[in-house]
């Protein structure tokens, strides 16, 4: 019996950040809880377990248990990685600053107006210049600043006609 020494070579961050990409958001599929900004921490030792640490976008989150349990699936699938571990932390606020471009284009072929740059504060002003997603027109108004979940808010267009939702700058 031969004793054979095999060398693992570690996954990169970013390698794992590619592979988690895969893993769509519960609430709205065409984007990733990479793209959505919620993969706050990726650490990978040397012999591959991987620990991922994901922020909420908010704490009463309902889906927070099926992320973590989404996550840990995808990369148990993955060869010659080690133990997965998958924890939720407050210790990063999430902003929607954290949406990369791609996850605002994935938001918006969603139908849901991307966020604008968080100003650091909430003002119905902010949410009154909110763009159509489907016809890009500003001829838009402010229908209600509370949406289905808590970063959205309902808005009309005046051009096309169609209602939707915009993602709140938080």
């Amino acid at each position: 019996m031969s004793n054979e020494n095999t060398t693992v070579i570690p996954y990169t961050r970013d390698e794992i950040l590619t592979i988690l990409k895969e893993v769509k958001d519960p609430e709205i599929p065409p984007i990733s809880i990479v793209d959505l900004g919620i993969v706050t921490g990726v650490d990978v030792s040397d012999n591959n377990d991987v620990h991922i640490t994901l922020t909420p976008t908010f704490a009463g989150c309902p889906a927070l248990k099926i992320m973590e349990d989404m996550v840990a699936d995808r990369l148990k699938q993955v060869d010659n990685i080690g133990s997965v571990s998958v924890k939720t932390t407050f210790d990063v606020t999430w902003t929607t600053d954290l949406i990369t471009e791609e996850g605002k284009r994935a938001l918006l072929k969603h139908g849901l107006a991307p966020p604008k740059k968080n100003p650091g504060y909430m003002e119905l002003d902010v949410l009154s210049d909110t763009p159509c997603p489907y016809c890009n027109s500003r001829n838009t108004e402010l229908k209600s600043p509370f949406g289905p979940t808590l970063c959205r808010s309902l808005h009309y267009c005046n051009n096309c006609l169609q209602a939707f939702e915009g993602f709140k700058p938080v």
